[in-house]
C-alpha cells in the first residue's frame, strides 16, 4: 500500500512538473484595446522565429523571439496595418519568417511542385499499366510444338 501512494505521489509530481515545463512565456504588454492584441497575436502566430525555424513568435522562448513579439505588439498599437509590419519583417530578416510563402517567381516551385510531381507520378503510372496490359494482350498462345518442348523440360526438371 505504502508503495502505491508512494508511486502515486511520484506520479502526480511529475504531471505538475511536465506541465510547468509546457507553459509558454507570457507578455506584459499592455494594448491599447483588445482588438489590437488579438491582431497582433494573430500576425505574431503567422511569423516564424528567425532562431527556432519551427515555431512560431508566440510559442518561442529564445530571446530573439521575445523582441520579435514585442517589436510586434508595438508596431500594432502604433496602428500599422499587417502588410507594413510583415514587409518589416521579411525586409530584415528575409521570407524565411513567413509560415505562408509569397506567391512569387522565386517561390513557384514550393506551390506547384507537389502539383508538378502528382502529375508525374500519375503518367508514369499511366504508363506503367499501359506496358502491362499491352504485353499481357500480346501473349501468344504456345504452338503444340512449343508446348512439347515445355513438357519435355519441366519433366526433366522434377527428376
Amino acid at each position: 500500500m505504502k508503495t502505491l501512494i508512494k508511486g502515486l505521489s511520484a506520479f502526480i509530481l511529475l504531471l505538475s512538473m511536465a506541465s510547468v515545463a509546457n507553459a509558454t512565456p507570457v507578455d506584459t504588454y499592455q494594448f491599447k484595446s483588445p482588438e489590437k492584441q488579438k491582431r497582433a497575436l494573430s500576425l505574431a502566430h503567422s511569423l516564424r522565429c528567425p532562431q527556432c525555424q519551427n515555431q512560431n513568435l508566440v510559442d518561442s522562448n529564445s530571446p530573439v523571439a521575445q523582441d520579435l513579439r514585442l517589436e510586434v505588439y508595438e508596431m500594432v498599437d502604433e496602428g500599422k496595418n499587417d502588410d507594413e509590419i510583415i514587409e518589416f519583417m521579411t525586409s530584415r530578416y528575409g521570407e524565411f519568417v513567413l509560415y505562408k510563402p509569397r506567391m512569387e517567381a522565386k517561390t513557384y516551385v514550393l506551390w506547384l511542385g507537389p502539383i508538378g510531381l502528382l502529375l508525374f507520378g500519375g503518367m508514369i503510372g499511366f504508363l506503367f499499366i499501359r506496358k502491362q496490359r499491352i504485353a499481357e494482350s500480346n501473349t501468344e498462345e504456345l504452338t503444340s510444338e512449343d508446348q512439347k518442348e515445355l513438357d519435355r523440360l519441366l519433366k526433366r526438371d522434377t527428376k
